[in-house]
């Protein structure tokens, strides 16, 4: 494999992101500051600090960069937290040794989080992998944890899975450099998965092309896909084998120093947002981990889609439909949850 390629291609999509920025097409991100950090993650914390509501931990997917979350005012669940009263942390994955793996991601860094915040409970809010993440701190650390709410997170791997299959199908440990450049991977996507990553995006522009809003949502979201973020090989490794292959997290039998990370160790309550067209993250890699979660309290939302999201797995968290239906169910579903 020829990764100084891969590292290149990864300086090209950056400069390809800044020449988007300089006509219009970066991010207009909530401020925040900066309230922690260490190698591998700092702590971003929103709003004036008069917000009295539930403190909301969103962790997003270390794939690439975080504002995603918010892309833009009318389109930014940072904002719609923050509207609904509610105390938001984020945190916001930063370049990380090698050896950084599960151990650190579904844990440690997010534990120094919760820490550094000074915060006993707090309900995370995640996406994607970073969905996978909060799950398993959510095992480890229960008493920390008032809420789990995951959109498009993938839980459980096997036949409903074959995109992430496909993905580690050819992943050698030994063969891998100390940090996969993020073009790597978004080739490993596009290889895995060509329509859902090249032939939908293609057509979601032109089904945009019509409406100015949805269109600029669409470039906006293609500008953040050029944001890609190198990932340590320990984590890599992990995922292929211990996740995703052995599917180890669904059947119960992850363990993290020495401790188990099941789902029947998870007692928050839980809500789960799936998409039932979606064959990057299906129902079927969601709906077990639910059925086997030891949670009472147990939620799951369905998601259309939406047009002019170019990519329709983060379509949830940008969405035109999503904004307008999905998430005052999620925010009220917070403000319950967040209220015991």
């Amino acid at each position: 494999m020829d990764w100084l390629l891969f590292e290149q291609l990864d300086r090209l999509r950056h400069a390809q992101g800044a020449l988007l920025d300089a006509v219009g097409l970066g991010p207009a991100q909530t401020p925040y500051r900066e309230a922690f950090s260490a190698p591998g993650v700092s702590l971003r914390r929103y709003g004036s600090g008069e917000e009295s509501g539930p403190l909301v931990l969103i962790v997003p997917a270390p794939i690439k960069r975080p504002y995603v979350w918010d892309l833009a005012p009318g389109i930014s669940a940072v904002r719609r937290c923050l509207a609904s009263g509610a105390r938001v942390l984020l945190a916001d994955w930063q370049p990380a040794p090698a050896g950084f793996g599960l151990a650190e991601y579904g844990e440690r860094l997010l534990l120094a989080c919760l820490d550094a915040a000074r915060a006993e409970r707090a309900v995370l809010l995640a996406h994607s992998l970073g969905g996978l993440f909060a799950a398993i701190f959510a095992t480890l650390h229960p008493e920390r944890v008032q809420g789990l709410a995951l959109l498009a997170a993938p839980l459980h791997f096997g036949p409903d899975t074959p995109v992430f299959n496909a993905m580690v199908a050819q992943l050698e440990a030994d063969d891998l450099p100390d940090s996969l450049p993020g073009a790597f991977l978004s080739a490993a996507s596009l290889h895995a998965a060509p329509a859902v990553f090249g032939s939908a995006r293609l057509l979601d522009a032109v089904l945009s092309a019509g409406d100015p809003e949805r269109l600029r949502t669409h470039l906006l979201v293609e500008r953040w896909a050029l944001d890609e973020f190198a990932l340590p090989r320990q984590l890599v490794t992990e995922l292929a084998t211990q996740i995703v292959r052995e599917d180890r997290f669904a059947r119960g039998t992850l363990e993290i120093g020495g401790r188990s990370a099941a789902p029947s160790r998870l007692t928050a309550p839980l809500l789960c947002v799936v998409d039932p067209r979606c064959t990057l993250v299906p129902p079927g890699a969601v709906l077990p981990f639910v059925e086997a979660a030891a949670s009472r309290d147990k939620t799951v939302l369905e998601y259309a889609g939406d047009i002019g999201v170019s990519l329709q797995h983060v379509g949830p968290l940008v969405g035109r439909n999503a904004h307008a239906l999905l998430w005052p169910k999620i925010l009220e579903w917070i403000a319950r949850t967040g209220a015991h």
